[in-house]
């Protein structure tokens, strides 16, 4: 488990950064008091996590148990007993720290006792300054957008780790155009065209989910010809909402009903993005109501 200690500057974009270390895979707790920094590590340890990282936050917002020449020192003894920690700092100019509090109408962590703004990030300078110092990471977001900050903590995230940066995660979900498109979806395929197993005696009391459904939807050449111009929308789409720093992706697939020609569209193109090296959630919204209404209506069938 590699470890990274999130400091510096209220207003700096410590928020921002730890929610985008989250996003990426990490580990975070935010406004971690000084003193649970080795009950964290030790808690972590002992722990089967998934996340490769750790992130925590901490800075003068702990209040008068905030010294950062302790919190130096508790990262020299982790770091002795074998523990990969670094530090990452974040700051920005004093204008750039005044504007960013006038526009939030948030109060500094310091601003107490008549203590001006300009006096309080004076004074969270000097207090951090050991902290800066012993940094491996300075980050200056005076001029930085959120894009940028979020993309410079996938670096940094990366290079801590020595691992390759974690695939965007990509949800594909069936549905039918009956009951609505789905919240959220970013991309909408609708396969309506496609020939509909519903008509077929045999077939439409299964799902695309059946071997059944399944071959006879993906058997036409209409079909085969669709999935292959979707992949290739895909291949060239999926990179590019990568670079732009989005981690998820939901792509909706949807036919009359949601339970046939969608669901096996869908599993064909979950398939292909797993064989691609995407981590992929799938979700079939409508198949359970479908097959409910099946139900039904065969009851009513079989009541004299």
């Amino acid at each position: 488990m590699k470890y990274l200690l999130l400091t510096g500057m209220s207003g700096a974009g410590k928020t921002l950064a730890l929610r985008s270390l989250e996003d990426l895979g990490a580990f975070c707790v935010d406004n971690l008091p000084a003193g649970m920094i080795p009950g964290l590590m030790e808690s972590c340890e002992s722990t089967a996590m998934a996340a490769q990282a750790a992130a925590f936050s901490v800075d003068v917002r702990s209040g008068a148990s905030f010294n950062a020449w302790q919190v130096s020192q508790t990262l020299r003894d982790a770091q002795d007993t074998g523990h990969g920690v670094q530090i990452l700092f974040l700051e920005a100019s004093d204008e750039v720290l005044l504007s960013r509090f006038k526009e939030s109408r948030r109060e500094h962590p310091l601003c107490a006792d008549g203590i001006t703004l300009t006096e309080a990030i004076a004074l969270e300078r000097a207090r951090l300054q050991p902290l800066r110092e012993a940094a491996d990471y300075l980050v200056d977001t005076s001029n930085l957008r959120p894009r940028g900050l979020q993309s410079r903590m996938a670096e940094i995230l990366q290079e801590l780790t020595g691992g390759r940066e974690p695939p965007l995660r990509v949800e594909v979900e069936s549905f039918g155009f009956k009951r609505g498109l789905p919240r959220g979806a970013d991309l909408v395929l609708d396969v309506r065209f496609l020939p509909n197993p519903f008509y077929i005696a045999e077939l439409c009391r299964h799902s695309g989910l059946e071997a059944p459904v399944r071959d006879f939807v993906l058997g036409h050449p209409v079909t085969q010809t669709f999935l292959e111009k979707e992949e290739d929308m895909l291949a060239y789409l999926l990179p590019h909402y990568r670079e732009e720093g989005k981690r998820r992706l939901v792509i909706a697939v949807g036919c009359t009903g949601g339970a046939h020609r969608s669901v096996a569209i869908a599993e064909a193109l979950a398939d292909w993005l797993e064989k691609q090296g995407y981590r992929v959630e799938r979700n079939h919204r409508d198949v359970e109501l479908e097959q409910a209404r099946w139900l039904v209506r065969e009851e009513k069938e079989e009541t004299p």
